[in-house]
């Protein structure tokens, strides 16, 4: 299979070389582009692993790393010219799973990242974030993080915001959603529906995620 590496490095030259590298070993490389919204670019790209520098545009490659984890276990690497112990442990203590000093020899910087997917991968691959607005749906253990909180959801809810975010800018119909209901054992009418959905909304409110679900009348509803 072709792996999906995210290169984070605010430096063109070294992502670029390093997306090129990664390519030669037929792993698909994307870099940052939007260093504001690197959660964004790492949900929409869904990767296999990250390669992680520290020293980046508005916030440090340590608080991303913390922001990876609380939504996923993709393996992390950091590649840094600051190799001192002191940010090798703060770098471990954020996430990270392995550390490279740059500068680097390519090839070690491959054996690393090949060691490092075998290791994580070999028993199967991960499941995938789903991300709007900056809430981030954790379909490993069925909560949505925003903002620093985490949301614990019923298992109905997960599958009701799991079916409308997949399908954000999408009518999903009230037939749809019930079918996804129905999957996990339980038999769903019209207002047990309504009662589920009107349940969710007042957890994503009380987050601070106003009008997160749309309804469309007689329809539907909607995440925008």
């Amino acid at each position: 299979m072709d792996y999906k590496i995210l290169i984070v490095e605010d430096d063109a030259g070294i992502a670029e070389s390093i997306a090129e590298q990664m390519k030669q070993w037929n792993m698909e490389a994307k870099t940052v582009s939007d260093f504001h919204n690197v959660m964004g670019e790492f949900a929409e790209f869904q990767p296999h692993l990250v390669l992680m520098d520290i020293s980046l545009p508005f916030m440090s490659g340590y608080h991303w790393c913390s922001e990876i984890r609380k939504v996923s276990s993709v393996p992390v690497i950091v590649v840094s010219s600051a190799s001192d112990n002191m940010n090798i442990v703060m770098a471990v203590n954020m996430g990270a799973d392995d550390f490279i000093a740059k500068p680097f020899d390519q090839n070690v910087l491959t054996a690393k990242v090949q060691a490092l997917l075998r290791r994580t991968y070999d028993f199967g691959l991960p499941t995938p974030i789903v991300e709007h607005r900056g809430a981030m749906l954790n379909t490993e253990d069925n909560t949505l993080t925003y903002e620093d909180n985490k949301i614990e959801l019923t298992k109905n809810e997960y599958r009701l915001l799991f079916t409308l975010m997949q399908n954000k800018g999408k009518i999903v119909s009230r037939e749809k959603l019930m079918e996804a209901l129905w999957e996990s054992g339980d038999f769903v009418d019209e207002n047990t529906l309504t009662v589920n959905v009107g349940r969710l909304r007042k957890k994503l409110e009380n987050a601070g995620l106003n009008d997160f679900i749309t309804t469309k009348s007689g329809v539907g509803y909607i995440v925008e």
